[in-house]
């Protein structure tokens, strides 16, 4: 039998052992991405219409609470995902979605929802461009990651900085990192949907799982973008 010789970053949806193609696989990453990001979304909106915002962050101690239970989620996404069920590693999706969506209620209290619409569609002009870079990038693009890592580390130092010093001074080229960071991930992690695709075709149980997950990594890319973004350029629109 011949054997087929290609770039696993240059193929396309021809390219299918199973039932499901490239572009099916991807449009259906990029949808529970969206799903994600509507439940955040619709939830913060709402608790921050109906006051409830203010009874939720009554409660002692609850910003650090919900940060822990975040990180909790993506780690228990991370660790058992070649035992756990779809329909579980989805659920824990979901959850995460929530979590955020109550600590992104905060922002609909601190900022005008018509400042928030104009940086959710800068946001995602900005991401879906780096995300068709990554679908049709010919070039491994993982060798981004170790200047990835470090700008994700200077990010996360600045962060705990600001709790103990005044960076103010500091805060526009903060936020230039951090959107530059989180596009280049962005084009990163699309490509390895095509990577986990190529090699997970064969399972489709394992390619569910891992299409949940790359959706969570892309949530978490749109999100940092959209916050940088936020910081950048609606630090004026405070009310």
């Amino acid at each position: 039998m011949e054997e087929r010789d290609f770039n696993r970053y240059d193929f396309d949806s021809e390219y299918a052992r199973g039932t499901l193609t490239l572009n099916q696989y991807m449009v259906q990453t990029f949808g529970w991405m969206f799903v994600g990001l509507t439940i955040t979304f619709l939830l913060a909106a709402a608790l921050a219409l109906t006051g409830g915002v203010y009874y939720m962050f009554s409660i002692p101690y609850i910003m650090p609470i919900l940060l822990i239970a975040e990180l909790v989620v993506v780690l228990v996404m991370s660790a058992g995902i070649l035992e756990r069920s779809v329909g579980a590693t989805r659920t824990l999706f979901a959850v995460y979605s929530v979590l955020n969506g109550v600590v992104f209620s905060v922002y609909f209290v601190a900022f005008e929802v018509v400042n928030l619409i104009f940086i959710f569609g800068l946001t995602a002009l900005f991401f879906g461009g780096f995300a068709l870079y990554g679908r049709f990038a010919k070039t491994d693009l993982s060798r981004l990651r170790p200047l990835l890592i470090g700008g994700l580390i200077f990010l996360v130092l600045a962060g705990l900085a600001t709790m103990f010093i005044d960076l103010s001074a500091l805060e526009q080229i903060i936020c230039m990192v951090g959107i530059v960071v989180f596009l280049c991930f962005t084009a990163y992690d699309v490509q390895k949907i095509k990577a986990n695709y190529e090699y997970f075709c064969g399972d489709g149980e394992l390619l569910q799982k891992a299409s949940v997950f790359s959706a969570l990594q892309l949530y978490l890319d749109f999100i940092n973008l959209f916050l940088y973004l936020l910081r950048f350029l609606g630090k004026n629109s405070r009310n």
